[in-house]
């Protein structure tokens, strides 16, 4: 077993906060992540909801700003949500940009010298990570979810669409959908896939829904207020992807939302439920 050390621990709507860190075999270095465990728990194995939050983010972000505990505890899900990045690697310039680097591991595997040793955060969410949780926590390992808000809006799309035997549902808030056709996307992929694009289509959802297809139905919101809609997150080439095959898609634009936490706070009730729905019946 993994030894995970336990930081912090707060009671919550019945159940517990708690933030861990641990060493990662797979990003080489000290990982942490939050759980939040319902109060079912302390009875029986649960399912389980991993989050995936977006740029500058850390394990904090979510659990202390999105209200999900409530309905966590009401349909007796557990939440998962772990750190963007490897932190403190001695890379040169790891902490130069807030959009690569620290904070900013995009749930890629990199294969460029020299993010490669740490920069292993796809393996690091659908293989260690819920090794590690299955190991600690009373959770059913075959009734697992993932969803994400920008960059992790786009890191539960990839790791879904490409494990769906893992993942029985996923959902987004304001995803990077396409990319490999956005500044942020081109940027990271190049600096940690290299420029053989190739490589990229490996993390593309709107690329792997066409090639891939996912068993379930998919859940967007996106806010019509979001200053990245236009520039960085194009929901739009999601939808005709999802559309060319077929695939599913509840892709639901909020009138005057943002891209914050504010906005995922004001939907997070139905993010959850879309999940249970699958998870907890």
């Amino acid at each position: 077993m993994t030894n995970i050390h336990l930081i912090s621990a707060y009671k919550s709507f019945g159940g517990q906060v708690g933030f861990y860190s641990h060493t990662s075999s797979t990003c080489n270095c000290e990982m942490r992540f939050a759980v939040y465990q319902p109060p079912q728990a302390t009875q029986q194995p649960v399912p389980v909801l991993y989050f995936l939050s977006g740029l500058t983010c850390t394990e904090e972000n979510f659990i202390v700003k999105a209200g999900a505990q409530r309905y966590a505890a009401e349909y007796g899900l557990m939440l998962v949500a772990p750190d963007t990045s490897p932190r403190n690697t001695g890379i040169a310039g790891e902490n130069q940009d807030w959009d690569f680097g620290t904070g900013a591991g995009f749930y890629v595997d990199a294969t460029e010298e020299p993010w490669h040793q740490y920069y292993q955060m796809y393996s690091y969410i659908v293989e260690e990570l819920p090794a590690i949780i299955a190991a600690n926590f009373r959770i059913k390992s075959d009734k697992q979810g993932i969803f994400g808000h920008s960059m992790g809006g786009h890191g539960a799309l990839v790791c879904a669409i490409r494990n769906p035997q893992i993942y029985q549902s996923v959902s987004a808030f304001a995803p990077i959908s396409a990319p490999m056709g956005c500044p942020w996307g081109q940027k990271a992929f190049s600096g940690y896939l290299g420029n053989n694009q190739e490589k990229w289509l490996n993390y593309d959802a709107s690329k792997l829904i066409q090639q891939l297809g996912y068993h379930s139905p998919i859940l967007i919101d996106q806010g019509t207020a979001d200053q990245f809609l236009t520039t960085q997150l194009f929901p739009e080439a999601f939808k005709q992807a999802c559309k060319s095959v077929n695939q599913p898609l509840n892709l639901r634009y909020q009138s005057g939302y943002d891209h914050s936490y504010y906005f995922i706070a004001s939907f997070i009730a139905d993010h959850i439920r879309h999940h249970a729905n699958t998870l907890c019946y």
